[in-house]
């Protein structure tokens, strides 16, 4: 048996590693969260299909065909997911310093050959298949991020043996991906910054890596005049909702998104019945959540995010809480906050209360690696559920 820690709480944590501490009975992957993840991918489907017509349009292709494309990445997802959950977690745990690196080499190619899309280059083009090397980022981080962590715990507050060692690779990855990505490696250092907290971590370490945190992100919010322009804009907009900020580009997503959701009321105009999709732009992906809205009103919406509720709260509580190791608990934690806190991202950016981020709805939104990589994390929480001690 083993013990671990948790910041401001005396009592342990403890881990199971003897036999006898492991629940035999409950062998298979949590099926609460799997449902939840095949209702959300169903959804996705359906509102994928309702908003991606004038994107079929412009490119020379229809909605049906897109839909099947879509399909096709949705069905990858989901073996993906199915094929990690049956992969011992030690195992990948193991790959995840050769994959981070891999993903530093694919963002340092994103930066110069990258394929530009809306002021920003995230994706690279490989074998005729578009792909961002974030996601994989993300995983690959998170996931040595446990490792080192779980390797230092003996010495894990001591700032030169543990402190720096730890944050070359968080700081390198972040500000890799901050160049061209910049909400993606904000909410990326935020969930670090919470597993090393989990981790014990030096909490006078951790204060100072937030203030230089902050100083990074308003430095590379001042050197690009669209980061600027999106605060300043959200900043009117917040301040006086008939400011004229309504009237340029993030202004017109968010009043677009609004009459979306005024549409939808309660119980929503009727699938495929949006008339927003014709307005909004990206309604396929970064505004989803607004097509939701309007087709199936504040009942649908409300149903989406108790979906995500649930994946937390099954992640926390019946699959990270009760993990036979360290690793399994911080990895399951790590991957159940990114799932579901990019979900509640792009809910906020839909409906206001957010600036316009670009963060995707995990396994609603239209995209490949998003889904595939999203896949790939819930498939490890399903093999950490298989694995877990008695309650």
């Amino acid at each position: 048996m083993s013990y671990f820690t948790t910041p401001g709480n005396t009592t342990p944590f403890v881990m199971a590693t003897e036999a006898e501490d492991i629940d035999s009975g409950a062998q298979g992957s949590d099926r609460v969260i799997l449902a939840s993840v095949v209702i959300l991918m169903l959804a996705g489907l359906l509102a994928v299909y309702s908003s991606i017509a004038f994107f079929a349009e412009i490119n020379n292709n229809t909605p049906g065909s897109m839909l099947i494309k879509h399909s096709a990445k949705v069905g990858v997802a989901f073996l993906v997911m199915i094929l990690f959950s049956k992969i011992d977690y030690h195992f990948v745990l193991k790959l995840s310093k050769f994959a981070l690196i891999v993903s530093w080499i694919l963002l340092l190619v994103v930066a110069i050959y990258g394929a530009e899309s809306g002021g920003a280059k995230r994706w690279i083009n490989i074998v005729g298949f578009s792909f961002q090397p974030s996601s994989l980022a993300i995983v690959a981080l998170l996931s040595h991020l446990v490792m080192l962590i779980d390797k230092k715990q003996e010495y894990i507050k001591d700032f030169k043996l543990s402190f720096m060692p730890i944050m070359f690779w968080v700081v390198f990855t972040c500000g890799l991906i901050g160049i061209q990505d910049f909400s993606t490696a904000g909410v990326l250092m935020g969930i670090s910054l919470i597993i090393l907290f989990i981790g014990r971590i030096n909490i006078v370490h951790l204060l100072g890596l937030v203030m230089i945190a902050f100083i990074g992100g308003a430095t590379l919010i001042s050197v690009s005049p669209e980061r600027q322009n999106r605060i300043d804009n959200y900043i009117e907009q917040v301040i006086d909702i008939k400011s004229d900020a309504f009237a340029l580009d993030e202004g017109y997503q968010s009043q677009q998104a609004h009459i979306a959701f005024a549409r939808g009321e309660l119980m929503g105009v009727g699938i495929g019945k949006s008339s927003q999709r014709n307005f909004l732009p990206a309604p396929y992906n970064d505004f989803i959540f607004a097509i939701i809205g309007e087709e199936y009103g504040l009942a649908g919406a409300i149903f989406i995010l108790f979906l995500y509720c649930i994946i937390l709260y099954r992640g926390f509580v019946f699959v990270a809480r009760r993990a036979i190791d360290t690793k399994g608990m911080l990895l399951a934690t790590a991957f159940t906050l990114i799932i579901t806190l990019y979900a509640f991202v792009n809910a906020a950016v839909a409906t206001g209360l957010f600036p316009v981020t670009g963060l995707p709805m995990p396994f609603v939104s239209y995209g490949g690696s998003s889904l595939m990589f999203s896949g790939l994390m819930m498939g490890i929480i399903l093999n950490i559920s298989k694995h877990k001690r008695n309650a």
